[in-house]
């Protein structure tokens, strides 16, 4: 058996003491890793509502073995939501939360950072405010929205977007299915890895079929143009969904290759859309590109031709999570039709919080906002990165945008080399990280999970202030050192598989 020879960093030292070769005292048992059917946590996932994978070729209107509710199919969970749901059979509470690190975090930290603009922490809500608003939001928040697209995106260019090409949605998700719910009968292509609610969001719309393509490590996980103009001419793709920049694996399209994309959409009479949410966590090495982002706004060439919808928001960018106040950026004929999914779907985004946001998209303060971000957040990479490397971590493809790690611990031995493994482990130290199969985008679930690409990464999120980060990777370095010293036969089993009794279960949650 090969092993690894990672260091291991102490908790506080910053020194590092060399880890040596693991004893090769694995069990004959972890030695038959081959499926998931050998793994404990794998069985505990599949044992979860909505894992099971799907019996036969044709889809199932229910699986019979989960049905409670006649004519109800359980839709599986997304990855932070079962990974929130093990931390607390661990022992994790909300209430409690400061004692854990939750890399997992698909969130940014919310509080003050340096040189950013003041937080937000109350509003007034005038009287009218407390009806509902529009289904495609409030006209002032729609213009201050294609107001600060046009001047950071479209400066000089004749097509400008006006608050006719703005909705506004409860947050991304909740636009995301806006958009599904009103694209027909198509073929639409995704990427793998990427945003593990794009996995709910095509099971739930069936008149979706959707078309998967890997994405490969040697083209550092980004969109290979010249596979998806194949794709379009040969399988007939309609619609192309994707994050970019990326969920979870940190790279972005750009510049040139970005135009490219857009101009791909515009010649195929393809509709490209864009999940942006991370737009303005980019890293640059020269400080004059601080306060640059990345959005195919850029290169539309009619904003009411081209068929680019963009989903964005208050969430990542601005750093409030919390307000579920986002946009759908698109044709104006897009924009109708998403006014009238909104009124089925959700009923439209928060009044109040919708006023509170317009003084947000000012220009030159969404400016201070981002290089302030951009700092803080490569700053927190830099940190984490090179105390992965001190544990022997290293990231084969470290991230140019988001704030993510997409961490292959393929090299790692057995049972530490796969994602959710690793997790439960990490629960064991008080630690959340996601498993890399979420981000496996497969609707029907049928994927033996050991043969999923993702099967061998975790990701871990910088989001979390860097006390919380440095828990975090304090947590893993307590792994490797516990497998060290008590061997590999300790590892993979013994996990709990929920709370002890239904009011432990009420406290915590």
């Amino acid at each position: 058996m090969s092993l690894y020879t990672p260091n291991i960093s102490p908790s506080q030292s910053g020194r590092s003491t060399p880890l040596g070769h693991f004893r090769d005292t694995v069990h004959d048992a972890f030695r038959g890793f081959r499926t998931e059917n050998d793994s404990e946590a794998h069985q505990i996932f599949r044992e979860a509502a909505g894992h099971k994978p799907k019996a036969g070729i044709l889809p199932q209107t229910i699986n019979p073995e989960e049905e409670t509710v006649p004519g109800i199919e359980h839709p599986g969970s997304t990855g932070v939501i079962y990974c929130s749901d093990r931390a607390m059979a661990n022992g994790f509470s909300y209430a409690a939360s400061h004692e854990w690190a939750n890399l997992g975090q698909g969130a940014p930290e919310v509080g003050d950072i340096p040189d950013a603009p003041p937080r937000v922490q109350s509003i007034t809500v005038p009287l009218d405010a407390l009806e509902y608003a529009p289904t495609t939001g409030v006209k002032d928040l729609r213009e201050a929205v294609a107001n600060l697209y046009n001047h950071t995106y479209r400066q000089g260019k004749l097509s400008q977007y006006t608050y006719e090409n703005v909705c506004i949605v409860p947050g991304g998700r909740a636009g995301l299915s806006r958009v599904a719910a009103v694209i027909g009968d198509v073929y639409c292509s995704y990427q793998i890895p990427d945003y593990t609610a794009y996995d709910q969001m095509l099971g739930a719309f069936k008149r979706l079929v959707p078309v998967p393509t890997a994405l490969e490590p040697e083209n550092k996980y980004r969109m290979d143009l010249d596979q998806l103009r194949k794709d379009i001419r040969t399988q007939g793709i309609e619609v192309v969904l994707a994050s970019n920049p990326r969920n979870p694996t940190g790279q972005v399209v750009q510049r040139d290759e970005l135009k490219e994309l857009v101009r791909l959409s515009r010649e195929s009479s393809t509709t490209l859309i864009l999940d942006e949410f991370y737009s303005w966590y980019i890293y640059p090495e020269n400080e004059a590109e601080f306060g640059r982002s990345v959005s195919s706004a850029e290169y539309v060439d009619d904003v009411n031709e081209d068929a680019i919808i963009i989903v964005d928001g208050l969430t990542k960018n601005w750093r409030l999570p919390g307000w579920r106040v986002c946009w759908v950026v698109g044709p104006k004929n897009v924009i109708t039709a998403l006014s009238q999914s909104g009124s089925f779907l959700d009923g439209g985004a928060n009044h109040p919080l919708q006023l509170a946001a317009i003084p947000l998209l000012d220009p030159v303060y969404a400016h201070n906002e981002k290089v302030a971000l951009q700092r803080h957040f490569k700053h927190k990479r830099d940190h984490v990165l090179k105390r992965l490397e001190r544990l022997g971590l290293k990231v084969a493809v470290p991230p140019q945008s988001t704030f993510y790690i997409w961490l292959n611990l393929e090299h790692l031995p057995a049972p530490l080399n796969n994602g959710l493994t690793f997790f439960e482990e990490l629960l064991k130290e008080k630690c959340i990280v996601i498993p890399g199969i979420f981000f496996d985008i497969n609707p029907a679930h049928r994927r033996n999970l050991f043969s999923s690409p993702c099967h061998h990464f975790v990701r871990l999120s910088f989001g979390p202030p860097l006390e919380s980060l440095d828990m975090g990777i304090d947590a893993i370095a307590r792994v490797l050192k516990r497998a060290k010293k008590e061997g590999l036969h300790a590892l993979g089993h013994s996990y709990k598989k929920s709370l002890d009794g239904a009011s432990a279960l009420h406290h915590h949650v």
